[in-house]
């Protein structure tokens, strides 16, 4: 008996899977009549009164029932709504904020100087006149040349000389086109170019196969303080000077003098005021374009590149404020701050990079390569090159924390002697720029001690004959290590002193807040004093000027008064500062007994030397 004949159901339908099944053709009957259930079709939109009218269909259309009238459950289908629901929203206008020029997320790291464009079509345009030296020396012959952006390019296409053995090249400025030719001509890495443009790059030290690069911060104490409103202030004495014969005869003497101070005060606050209020001001000062269509800030002509505006735009109001009342304001100095970026290859050359400050190191780091007995010229040594400028950098640092030491001495005796909250400002200030110095110096300690660990195994005439093949990594050879360790001690002993002088300043604003309290506090009790000697006798004047008779005590004289009164005072004294004047007779039997027993051991100690 086959199994299809003892089946009893309806017979299944067999199916060629090996074809596409025929497309169904949708139910467009909505409405059951019979159960008053609804069936919804997912291509169907509810929302329409009347449903579409079948194939078949030569009728009108038929009302569709509403759930209402069926009272048919909710479709289990999710519908989208008509409206979304609120959802955060990425920040995509990076111009609003303080970064870089071209920068965006998610683009290409690295900025490659075989391409014109540096592998960014939105790379920012970097330009300046450069000033750049090259040094080709061995231990008996030393050659000094000076270029410039446009002669740079000639210059590199030369052999270097066979007798040079070390090369240093020393570009003041920032300018894409040295940046790319001197890129492609050592094969220097995209992502070591970038950190060179961008001058807000941490301190480091990276190792690639060809070179180490190091970036790292230079302070130094500049006298020449400029600023981005310095033109409209010279402006204004002109403008003094000129009127200042027209006003002679309105202000006549020393008025005249302190009026005319007075009115140039008014004027440059107005200024001042009116340059905040701007839009574009409060917004974070000038901007910088973010696409390359402008050129980055030339800090030679700008504004000083201080402790504040390093890591700010360079015309933010806020640092500008900050640097006006900066705590060495007083002594017409301020800190000025820029990046260096050096590069040590390995055949035996040394590029760095400065934006304005090279002239300050390669004084007297060239004044050392012309003399034949230094370590500098006679090793030939890139890493000692190196190490050279790393010490003139720190060396640099170390005016400048006298300078703040000595500012500290100078506020500390008016702390003793007149201390008010004016001081607390000044050493917040003096604090906060502290602490720029300690950020930047430390990170330098660091950085050596990375330098100091790459130290090569080789003896040093082993290093020294090795040096000169290019086919080896970049060498830090025993004598650079040892010579690091004196920079090493340099910046360990700039940032204790600093630290030093943090801790003491932050001492004087306790003192401040202590001392300010302790006068208040002195002065209270002065007032408590007063209050309870007059007490009683408020009270006791109170009682005796009553209305009420008869009152016989009134006829008596003003001495029945005092009789009264210095009882009751005594009294309220001693119920009211009992414990006070208990305190103050135990210390005073204390010091009594201390002092008797000095006096015995002194006699004593007298008897044993007799």
């Amino acid at each position: 008996m086959s199994r299809e004949s003892s089946m009893d159901g309806p017979r299944l339908q067999s199916r060629d899977f090996a074809t596409d099944p025929p497309a169904a053709l949708p139910d467009f009957d909505a409405v059951d009549t019979t159960s008053h259930r609804v069936r919804y079709d997912p291509q169907i939109d509810t929302n329409i009164a009347e449903a579409a009218p079948t194939q078949n269909a030569t009728t009108t259309p038929r009302k569709s029932l509403a759930r209402a009238e069926t009272g048919a459950p909710f479709s289990p289908i999710n519908r989208r709504r008509t409206t979304r629901v609120g959802t955060f929203r990425t920040v995509d206008k990076f111009e609003d904020f303080e970064l870089r020029p071209g920068w965006h997320p998610g683009s290409e790291p690295g900025v490659d100087p075989t391409k014109p464009d540096g592998g960014h079509a939105s790379m920012p345009t970097l330009s300046a006149p450069c000033d750049i030296t090259i040094v080709d020396f061995s231990e008996g012959k030393l050659s000094i040349q000076t270029k410039d952006n446009t002669s740079l390019g000639s210059f590199l296409e030369i052999p270097q000389p066979k007798w040079a053995k070390c090369r240093w090249i020393s570009v003041n400025g920032l300018s894409w086109d040295v940046i790319q030719l001197l890129g492609r001509h050592k094969n220097l890495h995209k992502l070591a170019v970038e950190d060179i443009m961008n001058t807000r790059s941490r301190t480091k030290a990276e190792w690639y196969p060809t070179h180490a690069f190091i970036v790292l911060t230079l302070q130094r104490l500049d006298d020449t303080f400029r600023d981005s409103d310095d033109e409209s202030s010279e402006s204004d004495e002109a403008d003094d000077s000129t009127s200042q014969a027209s006003s002679r005869s309105i202000f006549s003497g020393k008025t005249g003098k302190y009026s005319r101070k007075l009115l140039r005060r008014l004027k440059r606050a107005f200024r001042t005021s009116s340059r905040l209020s701007s839009d574009a001001t409060l917004e974070g000062g000038k901007e910088w374009s973010q696409d390359g269509s402008e050129p980055y800030p030339k800090p030679p002509d700008g504004p000083t590149r201080t402790l504040r505006r390093y890591h700010a735009s360079p015309d933010d109001p806020i640092a500008r404020f900050m640097d006006k009342n900066s705590a060495l304001i007083s002594r017409n100095y301020t800190v000025a701050c820029e990046q260096v970026s050096i590069f040590i290859t390995n055949d035996n050359t040394v590029i760095s990079f400065f934006e304005e400050s090279a002239e300050v190191i390669e004084a007297p780091i060239l004044q050392r390569l012309q003399t034949s007995d230094t370590i500098i010229r006679h090793s030939c040594d890139a890493s000692m090159v190196g190490h050279a400028i790393l010490d003139g950098i720190v060396d640099l640092a170390i005016p400048v924390v006298s300078c703040y030491r000595d500012t500290i001495n100078d506020i500390e005796p008016e702390v003793l002697t007149q201390p008010n909250i004016s001081h607390t400002k000044q050493l917040y200030i003096l604090i906060s720029e502290i602490n720029a110095l300690i950020d930047f110096i430390k990170p330098i300690t660091t950085l050596i001690q990375a330098l100091r660990d790459h130290k090569t195994d080789m003896t040093l005439d082993k290093a020294m004959a090795k040096i000169l093949d290019p086919d080896h990594d970049p060498i830090i050879t025993t004598l650079t290590y040892t010579y690091l360790g004196d920079v090493l001690d340099h910046c360990v002993l700039i940032t204790d002193t600093l630290k030093r002088l943090k801790s003491s300043a932050d001492g004087m604003i306790d003192l401040i807040f202590n001392t300010i309290s302790a006068y208040q506090n002195e002065s209270m009790k002065q007032l408590t004093t007063a209050t309870i000697i007059f007490l009683p006798l408020t009270f006791i004047t109170g009682y005796f000027g009553q209305n009420f008779e008869p009152f016989t005590v009134l006829e008596q004289d003003i001495g029945y008064f005092w009789k009264i009164a210095v009882p009751v005072v005594l009294a309220t004294i001693l119920l009211l500062q009992w414990e006070v004047i208990v305190g103050y007779c135990k210390a005073v039997f204390q010091r009594r007994y201390l002092w008797e027993l000095k006096r015995r051991r002194l006699s004593r100690r007298d008897k044993k030397r007799a």
